[in-house]
């Protein structure tokens, strides 16, 4: 099993940037696609970004393409979400998911196709 930790959340103005980490460990030897999920409140949980383990394709949600990239780093464990010009509908608790796959190509942007996910850290965009 994998365990996933995130962090870098926090209060920021709009138009501000933030970084999210996710740091991965456990049985970090197989290949993982890994995924970036938000949910405000009172709405349902939603697809961000995703990164095959190859790190090279990855795939954005419309509401974030330009502004959100995802990356990662096989060697540190770790996939990251870069955000900038925040919006305030950008505030939510994000959250960072794992699945094991049969090949470095796969991405996948349903939440039920998620294994493994973190507990959440909490993005909110002031006015």
């Amino acid at each position: 099993q994998v365990q996933l930790v995130e962090s870098g959340g926090g209060l920021v103005q709009a138009g501000g940037s933030l970084r999210l980490s996710c740091a991965a460990s456990g049985r970090t030897f197989s290949r993982y696609a890994m995924g970036w999920f938000r949910q405000a409140p009172g709405k349902e949980r939603e697809f961000v970004a995703t990164i095959a383990w190859s790190g090279g394709i990855t795939y954005h949600a419309n509401s974030v393409k330009g502004r959100f990239t995802i990356s990662r780093d096989i060697a540190n464990n770790t996939v990251y979400l870069q955000m900038n010009s925040l919006k305030p509908e950008d505030t939510a608790v994000y959250y960072c998911a794992a699945e094991p796959v049969a090949n470095s190509r796969i991405v996948h942007t349903r939440q039920d196709d998620y294994d493994y996910w973190g507990q959440g850290t909490q993005v909110t965009v002031s006015t």
